[in-house]
C-alpha cells in the first residue's frame, strides 16, 4: 500500500475522532460559565493564530507586511466590514511595496 494512502487514512481517523469524541463524552448541556466562554473564544483564537503568520510571510518585505497588518487592525477596530478591512490592508501593502522599491 502506498504511504500516501496510509497518511490519508490516519488523517481521516484523527479528524473523525476529534469530532466524534466530544459528542460521545458530553451528553448534557455545558453549564459552567468558564468552559462556555472558553469554547466561545476558541474559533477567534485559532483564526488569529492561522492568519497572523500568513500576513507576515505573504510578502518578502516585513515592513510592508507590518503596514498592511496595522491598517487592517485600525479598520477592524472601527468595525468595518471584512471586505473593507482586507481591501485597505492589501492597498497599504501595495503602496508600501512601491515606496520601498523606489527608495
Amino acid at each position: 500500500m502506498n504511504s500516501t494512502w496510509i497518511y490519508l487514512l490516519v488523517m481521516a481517523l484523527v479528524t473523525y475522532l476529534v469530532r466524534m469524541i466530544p459528542l460521545v463524552l458530553v451528553k448534557e448541556k455545558i453549564k459552567n460559565k468558564f468552559i462556555c466562554s472558553f469554547l466561545y473564544y476558541i474559533p477567534y483564537a485559532v483564526l488569529s493564530v492561522m492568519t497572523i503568520p500568513a500576513i507576515f510571510y505573504a510578502v518578502d518585505n516585513k515592513i510592508s507586511a507590518f503596514f498592511g497588518f496595522l491598517v487592517a487592525m485600525i479598520f477592524a477596530f472601527f468595525k468595518k466590514s471584512l471586505v473593507t478591512v482586507a481591501s485597505f490592508a492589501c492597498l497599504a501593502v501595495f503602496i508600501s511595496e512601491i515606496i520601498i522599491h523606489i527608495i
